[in-house]
């Protein structure tokens, strides 16, 4: 402990504090397989990969790999600004240990792929980030290194390269190459891996076949307010949600939630809908409820309760999650609240299942039967 006095005041601090972003971390993984890196932010799983990417040294411990590594972690990574998106390529692949020749021979579909055919001869310095993004995946995901390191860094593409690298991904883990893979994307985590190890303040704590991995971190994954939502400081919108409460009424697989939205308006406005979008843990958004086709929402000085009650389809067990719209037009925006409560489903909406749901059957189980007996 050191002292420090500064105008008369005196301050205690001390002088150096142990921070461990992975501790006691240690797992192999097989030739060929398809291993997925869950948990929440601060996890440590990019510090992970950029261990196992060589880019940082373990403190303790070592890592042994077999075969060339390709990494993206970041937009850019090993690649240099002053060069044009052509010597880029060949620069990265050399570092992946390429010789010239295999370079020139993937280098025609690592363009196609990529779409940067008009700015080859561009200096990188003066590409957008998304651009960036598409010469590195193809880059790492053509010249076929043994082993493929992909962090959370495909978010930044839009939806169709996203689509593009995940088929991609898909294609180099059927090869019979290694792809370790980050991402809070569950669905594409159990899509493309086989295995996924779960992170949770720099441990491991559970590893495993992926639909079980992800299964324990949506079972831990609570939110905070997981019932009721209020905003701390005041909107600048002429009119926003103060107030949004969700509660369950009912029984699988008739169940109701009840949403009260309090509106606070402040300023004139036109009249609004309402719009209750629910997405599940992954996400994804499974419907939009809107309790009245007119707009009804208007100016007033008062706080206003909307209680709006939703028949909810047979859906699975899961974490839901609410977000609040409200607006004159589908294009016309007053107010806009993203998952900002949640609600948890534990059963089954199929009386006497005995075996787990999994997202890759779906979001919902309706009713069915056979009628040709």
């Amino acid at each position: 402990m050191r002292e420090k006095i500064t105008n008369g005041l005196k301050f205690n601090y001390n002088t150096s504090e142990e921070f461990l972003a992975l501790n006691d971390v240690s797992f192999d993984v097989a030739h060929g397989e398809s291993l997925g890196i869950i948990g929440r932010n601060g996890a440590g799983k990019s510090t992970l990969l950029k261990i196992l990417s060589k880019i940082t040294p373990p403190t303790k411990g070592k890592i042994i790999s077999r075969g060339r590594v390709a990494s993206l972690l970041e937009v850019g990574t090993g690649f240099h600004p002053e060069l044009t998106g052509r010597e880029n390529i060949f620069f990265n692949g050399s570092l992946l240990g390429m010789k010239r020749k295999e370079i020139e021979n993937k280098f025609e579909e690592i363009v196609d792929f990529s779409g940067t055919e008009k700015f080859l001869d561009t200096p990188l310095k003066h590409y957008s980030s998304g651009m960036q993004l598409r010469l590195a995946f193809s880059v790492a995901a053509f010249l076929e290194p043994e082993i493929l390191i992909i962090d959370e860094v495909l978010a930044v593409g839009d939806a169709e390269f996203q689509k593009k690298c995940l088929g991609k991904m898909e294609d180099v883990s059927k090869s019979g190459r290694t792809i370790l893979f980050v991402s809070h994307n569950l669905a594409a985590v159990e899509n493309l891996c086989s295995n996924a190890i779960l992170l949770d303040q720099g441990k491991i704590v559970a590893h495993g076949q992926v639909d079980e991995v992800v299964r324990k971190y949506q079972a831990s994954h609570t939110l905070q307010g997981t019932s009721s939502w209020e905003r701390k400081i005041k909107g600048n919108e002429p009119a926003y949600f103060q107030k949004i409460d969700v509660s369950l009424l009912g029984d699988q697989p008739s169940l109701k939630l009840r949403v009260t939205t309090r509106i606070l308006s402040q300023a004139e406005h036109k009249k609004a809908f309402l719009a209750l979008d629910i997405s599940n843990s992954m996400g994804i958004t499974i419907f939009q409820a809107i309790p009245e086709l007119t707009p009804f929402i208007h100016y007033s000085l008062n706080e206003r309760d909307i209680i709006t009650e939703i028949l909810l389809p047979p859906l699975i067990p899961d974490v839901y999650k609410v977000s609040a719209w409200m607006g004159s037009h589908n294009t016309e925006t007053i107010c806009w609240n993203k998952e900002v409560v949640t609600f948890e489903i534990n059963e089954s909406p199929t009386q006497g299942r005995n075996f787990p749901h999994s997202h890759h059957n779906g979001f919902m189980v309706p009713q069915s039967s056979i009628v040709n007996g």
